[in-house]
């Protein structure tokens, strides 16, 4: 039952539906509170939807129940990552790197931390670099985008590439002054207001007075600082007009590179691809687009490890240039390809998983769901494969034999259930948990039971006798005599099928009778009204007037008589209490 749990909280967790994900993880949880894969999944969920604290909870649980589990600390730092405790996720990392030196999720998470750690930390300007260095911090693509003199400007990727270089270097700032909109966002972001020429395309009129926004300097503190800024550009040697053009032609040079590589690879001819991204990355490193295309050539090639570190490279160097979160995610996803690739030999799928989750938490890609889901599957699949021993199975159903003649029907669900795992193709494991549960009182995981060891095999009474027994027990009777009626055709002299039909002959008997207690009557009717195919029969309009032609109309009843069709619709609805004979 908790497995149950666990499987439909992975299913909503892949979905994701994180809260119901929580919701049948705990319920997981209750029944096997010393699972600690239970923990770490419910503190993904917890994480998912930014609950950083039940996370960090869960996360220490999991590492406290398994210490020497490496997804244990992964789930640890990732906790500590959402609450801003980077040097917390810092040590718990590198422990965990301790354990499992290979672990690709926590490697992937040191430098995760390690990347946030340093963007927490704002140095001071230290001589020589620019005085407007603190204006260009992680706070400034908030206030470019709330400006409306600067918003549209970040739907211009000249100038959003402009403010990454300068971003990345303040001092380049004096490269790009000569553009109007580099000098207006710098007067956004130090609250200045710089006398500019005409507006540019794609900047937005500024506010009109009065509208709450902060009051601007003085004109006179802004021409000191342009002066400031005029200064600094004499004092350059460099010819920026120059600089410019030749970047600009490097960035064509490695887009033709790109292109190039792109006809070979559709040409499959790999070695010439790969020489051609290769070329596109040395020449525009800000590009992560030629580092994942050289990731796909190496995966087509079968050269796994050299696709994961490009793709890895791609991710982190994205990272830094806030490249589109749907890029970072197919990175990732193209890198849990390689790791699932690998995995066929390897039979370690945790990898590929981990990564294709962190890949849906960048962009909810469907292709990428798709993979995660296959990926699953096959590590379940391949569980099961280790885990199948059939010897051990008959063991254990043996031992379930011994507690049912006892009448521990508990017990015997267990090693029942143990039976089943050891070989899920044993019709009698199935059989025998079905009467375990029927003697419980569980009549759905019964009946769910019966039906799965006639599916396993048609031919294996048993699997009719426990599907009619628990029918019978639900009061269905005539669904429990078209069970005992399919298991005589494999078996016409069985004594239990023969004695199913028996009851449920009796029961139906007993109705057409009329000997029911009004009580029964109720009951039966209030089960029969549940019943779809007796909600059918009542609603065809056919079956209607037949009924109507009972209760009036005693020659077109004798004709309806002489129907089989009409006559064991009319018996279904006698069985069910829902038409009396007198």
């Amino acid at each position: 039952m908790a497995d149950e749990a666990k499987a439909k909280g992975n299913a909503a967790f892949s979905s994701g539906n994180f809260s119901d994900a929580i919701h049948h993880f705990t319920a997981a949880i209750n029944l096997a509170p010393t699972n600690h894969v239970l923990y770490s999944n419910r503190s993904a969920a917890y994480a998912s939807l930014n609950q950083f604290s039940d996370a960090l909870s869960d996360a220490e649980k999991t590492v406290e129940l398994k210490p020497d589990w490496g997804k244990g600390y992964s789930r640890l730092g990732a906790a500590h990552i959402g609450l801003q405790s980077y040097n917390d996720a810092l040590s718990a990392y590198r422990k965990g790197l301790e354990i499992d030196p290979n672990n690709e999720a926590l490697k992937s998470g040191l430098a995760d931390a390690e990347a946030a750690l340093a963007r927490s930390s704002r140095p001071r300007p230290s001589p020589g670099m620019s005085p407007f260095g603190a204006a260009f911090g992680p706070e400034m693509w908030v206030k470019l985008s709330s400006d409306p003199t600067t918003r549209g400007f970040l739907q211009q990727p000249d100038f959003v590439k402009m403010m990454q270089d300068i971003q990345k270097n303040p001092n380049n700032l004096n490269m790009y002054l000569q553009d109007q909109r580099v000098v207006k966002s710098l007067g956004a972001l130090l609250n200045l207001k710089f006398q500019t020429g005409p507006e540019e395309d794609g900047a937005e009129a500024p506010s009109a007075s009065g509208d709450g926004s902060p009051e601007r300097k003085s004109n006179s503190e802004a021409e000191a600082v342009k002066e400031d800024i005029r200064q600094e550009r004499e004092a350059e040697t460099v010819t920026i007009p120059d600089e410019e053009k030749e970047k600009k032609g490097v960035k064509e040079q490695a887009q033709k590179e790109k292109e190039a590589g792109n006809a070979a690879y559709k040409k499959k001819d790999f070695e010439t691809a790969i020489q051609h991204y290769t070329k596109a990355i040395e020449l525009d490193d800000a590009d992560i687009s030629f580092l994942t295309n050289r990731a796909a050539v190496y995966l087509e090639m079968g050269k796994y490890e050299d696709c994961i570190k490009d793709c890895e490279k791609a991710f982190e160097r994205g990272r830094e240039l806030r490249s589109d979160y749907k890029m970072l995610a197919k990175a990732l996803t193209r890198k849990g390809t390689a790791l699932a690739k690998m995995a066929k030999c390897s039979k370690d799928y945790e990898p590929a998983i981990e990564t294709f989750q962190k890949a849906l938490t960048e962009h909810r890609n469907p292709d990428t769901l798709k993979k995660l889901n296959d990926a699953e599957r096959a590590k379940k699949e391949l569980e099961q494969q280790e885990y199948f021993d059939p010897k051990i199975a008959d063991e254990e159903r043996e031992k379930g034999n011994q507690f049912f003649k006892e009448q521990k029907y508990p017990e015997a669900i267990k090693h029942y259930s143990e039976a089943i795992r050891r070989n899920p193709n044993d019709p009698k494991a199935f059989s025998n948990r079905a009467a375990c549960y029927t003697k419980l009182g569980a009549m759905p995981e019964g009946l769910k039971d019966a039906e799965k060891c006639i599916e396993l095999d048609p031919t294996f009474s048993k699997g009719y006798t426990r599907k009619g027994a628990v029918q019978f027990f639900m009061k269905e009777y005539e669904k429990a005599l078209e069970t005992y009626q399919e298991g005589l055709k494999h078996d016409p002299q069985n004594p239990e099928l023969l004695d199913g039909i028996r009851r449920c002959v009796e029961q139906a008997n007993k109705a057409s009778r009329g000997d029911l207690t009004p009580d029964e009557l109720k009951e039966r009717q209030a089960k029969g009204m549940q019943d779809p195919e007796i909600q059918n029969i009542l609603t065809d309009p056919v079956m209607r007037q037949v009924l109507t032609d009972f209760q009036e109309n005693p020659v077109a009843a004798q004709k309806h008589m002489k129907n089989p069709g009409v006559m064991d619709k009319i018996q279904k609805l006698v069985n069910a209490g829902i038409v009396q004979v007198k």
